[in-house]
């Protein structure tokens, strides 16, 4: 078992004639069972060709039309980002998965927006993970983003991220310790963005594949209290916690957009603290995620 993708999955690359785009399509194609899963492209000036066998649509509802796609990955640049979002929202896919990084927040505001009046007007919704993250995995099944698929191996534990660079440290760890992944998911570090830690959470305790998650986290914001509140309350299942940016000092930014401290609940010791209080086993060293694991299982 897995969230959100699988081995079945057929996924549309919005910016597939852009250099990145053919990049990752390729390494995402040659990853298990990518061949069959990538089926389409979109570049409107470009319909009718294809890459590498790919056909390419004008438009993401013509792709998914034509294919039965229902799940892109956005490697657009930066300026049309938010429009390729929005454009997978209004051809009511399933999931879109935007890598892209350095959307301006006013364009995040505008895509939150529309994605809301959207649903409350009855549209079908769509998951939006990103902007700026790594993708997601389901290891020896299908790997959707900018992950090195070789860490990566099948098992049973999840594991949700703000950081892409921590998200492979804790897959790596799982893997050489011989756990290997239900899933592994990089949220991003946007302070506007689609699926949050706690919308993760809920997809791991409900999966039957996921006996134990790994959740990593960042200075700035409530996200990851919020989440391990509802763990407190639901979660069935253990769960090793990390937050990053622990020696930061108040009014310090981050990598992240989304990483920057007022100096209450948002520094790393806080939310560390809420963590622990809901049930985590929290380490301060990104080292020993995996063994903390093993240990509860």
């Amino acid at each position: 078992m897995s969230i959100l993708i699988d081995a079945h999955t057929k996924v549309i690359t919005q910016g597939i004639t852009g250099k990145t785009g053919q990049f990752h399509t390729r390494m995402c194609r040659e990853y298990a069972n990518g061949r069959n899963c990538f089926v389409a492209g979109v570049n409107p000036k470009r319909a009718g060709e294809d890459f590498e066998g790919i056909p390419i649509f004008a438009s993401v509802k013509d792709a998914a039309r034509a294919t039965g796609a229902t799940v892109s990955v956005i490697y657009v640049p930066p300026a049309g980002a938010a429009a390729a979002i929005l454009e997978a929202v209004q051809a009511e896919l399933d999931l879109t998965i935007c890598i892209t990084e350095g959307i301006p927040v006013r364009d995040m505001l505008e895509v939150r927006s529309e994605m809301r009046a959207r649903e409350a007007a009855g549209a079908k919704k769509t998951l939006l993970l990103g902007p700026n993250c790594p993708g997601l995995i389901t290891p020896e099944q299908i790997k959707i983003g900018i992950m090195p698929g070789h860490i990566h191996k099948a098992g049973r534990v999840g594991v949700v991220s703000r950081s892409g660079t921590l998200t492979y440290e804790a897959v790596a760890q799982l893997s050489e310790i011989g756990l290997g992944q239900s899933s592994a998911v990089g949220i991003g570090g946007d302070p506007i963005n689609g699926l949050k830690h706690i919308d993760v959470m809920r997809l791991f305790n409900d999966d039957p594949g996921t006996d134990a998650v790994i959740m990593i986290g960042e200075i700035g914001g409530p996200d990851e209290a919020e989440a391990a509140r509802w763990c407190k309350a639901h979660m069935k299942k253990p769960i090793v916690g990390f937050i990053a940016g622990v020696t930061a000092p108040p009014g310090k930014r981050m990598g992240h957009a989304g990483a920057l401290i007022s100096g209450g609940a948002d520094t790393a010791d806080a939310k560390l603290a809420i963590m622990q209080e809901c049930g985590f086993t929290v380490t301060r060293n990104p080292s020993e995620m995996g063994k903390l694991l093993k240990r509860l299982l």
